[in-house]
């Protein structure tokens, strides 16, 4: 069951994120969608800044994927910009599923790309700008536990 939240702001979209972060344990796939311009790299500043790891975040078009190690002891954060890869098998050339299991993967623009990486994601589709609509879509048996619905609910209630 999708869950929307409604972000006004670019800070309202990064708390969001930080909030996100807490939800989320290393293993995680999260996958980005939305236009230029939606908040998706934004929204990854904000789980860094839950997740507590080295930055600075910025967008990763260039360079493709880039790994953030947690300051904490926590995950790294993983962060992986999939709008210049040509498809699947570009994606399975960065070798992401070496550090699945021990990262939070972050795959902007990963939509019909990204999904095959784990059978437990959450799809996040952002639209608008500034003020964002959030859009939350659970994939797999670790989101459908009853605590982690849970927490996804409180999650979009607080936006």
């Amino acid at each position: 069951m999708p869950r929307e939240a409604l972000l006004p702001t670019a800070e309202d979209t990064r708390e969001w994120g930080a909030r996100l972060a807490g939800v989320l344990a290393e293993g995680d796939l999260v996958v980005l969608a939305g236009g230029l311009g939606a908040g998706k790299t934004t929204l990854t500043q904000g789980l860094a800044e839950g997740l507590q790891v080295r930055g600075p975040i910025t967008s990763p078009t260039f360079v493709i994927a880039r790994v953030h190690p947690s300051l904490v002891g926590g995950p790294d954060l993983v962060h992986v910009d999939a709008y210049r890869l040509g498809g699947v098998a570009e994606l399975d050339d960065l070798d992401l599923d070496a550090s699945l299991d021990e990262a939070v993967t972050v795959v902007e623009w990963g939509h019909g790309l990204a999904e095959g990486l784990a059978e437990d994601y959450l799809e996040i589709t952002l639209q608008g700008d500034p003020a964002r609509v959030v859009r939350v879509c659970a994939h797999g048996e670790r989101w459908a536990r009853p605590e982690a619905a849970a927490a996804l609910d409180t999650l979009a209630s607080l936006a």
